[in-house]
């Protein structure tokens, strides 16, 4: 017996429809593929350096411990009229030297966390990470009286859960760009050299002001100058970011503690 199937005018009316409205939108999410971004939520990200054609670059400054470098470092960037730049303070450090600290926000230089122990991040537990980022921040605020929302993390070590819990906290990760080396006592022409040839604009430049780093004073002004002779101003952080075309976007995607790791402050 052959079978056949009665539809009414309206159910192929409608199956008509849907199936048109089903080709409109395929052909919508084709031409738009690049443009839609909904199905693929942006993941926490690090900063490394801003996409910029302004000639300007954030001097960053990592201390962690000891008392003998800061204030020289401090005071020639007062030389050097120097007004903005970034200071990434460990917490243990900040309560033990309260007195530099107020000198740092006293010259009018952005304060970020360093976190609290210095160790690897990426090796702690998810609790641990938490708790970390939460201690400094608590002792950096108090110190303050401002909180921070700028870290760097210790050794430049993360991962995604790091990033994660960073921002939840309300942190952004900062790493950089050029890495002066200082924290390798490597000679103050090198120094000098690396940062100098290697600066590009919108970049984060990565450098010292621990004990252990002997050098950086000393190669500081020389960097400064020729970089200006080149035509760059100085800001901070959170001035690059907000002053470039990548405010509001993620600028560079790096997950991998693996890439970059300044192992000068142990």
């Amino acid at each position: 017996m052959n079978g056949f199937y009665v539809m009414n005018g309206k159910k192929i009316k409608r199956y008509f429809f849907i199936a048109i409205a089903l080709v409109f939108s395929i052909g919508i999410i084709y031409a738009e593929r690049d443009n839609i971004t909904v199905f693929a939520p942006q993941q926490p990200a690090a900063i490394y350096s801003v996409p910029t054609d302004k000639k300007v670059v954030a001097l960053t400054f990592d201390i962690s411990w000891g008392d003998k470098r800061a204030e020289p470092i401090i005071e020639v960037l007062k030389e050097k009229k120097i007004t903005q730049a970034t200071f990434f303070l460990s917490s243990p450090w900040s309560q033990a030297h309260p007195e530099l600290v107020k000198k740092i926000q006293d010259a009018g230089y952005e304060i970020g966390s360093h976190g609290h122990k210095h160790d690897f991040y990426s090796k702690l537990t998810e609790e641990e990470i938490r708790k970390q980022i939460s201690t400094a921040n608590t002792i950096l605020t108090d110190l303050t009286g401002k909180k921070p929302n700028l870290i760097r993390l210790p050794n430049g070590d993360f991962d995604k859960r790091v990033l994660r819990i960073a921002e939840e906290l309300q942190y952004t990760v900062i790493q950089w760009d050029t890495d002066s080396l200082d924290w390798m006592n490597i000679g103050t022409d090198k120094i000098v050299n690396r940062v100098v040839t290697r600066t590009h604009p919108g970049d984060i430049i990565l450098m010292h002001a621990s004990d252990s780093v002997t050098q950086t004073h000393i190669a500081l002004p020389t960097i400064i100058d020729q970089l200006r002779g080149d035509g760059y101003d100085f800001v901070t952080v959170s001035q690059l970011i907000s002053q470039t075309d990548a405010q509001g976007n993620t600028v560079q995607d790096k997950v991998s503690s693996s890439q970059q790791i300044s192992t000068s402050e142990q």
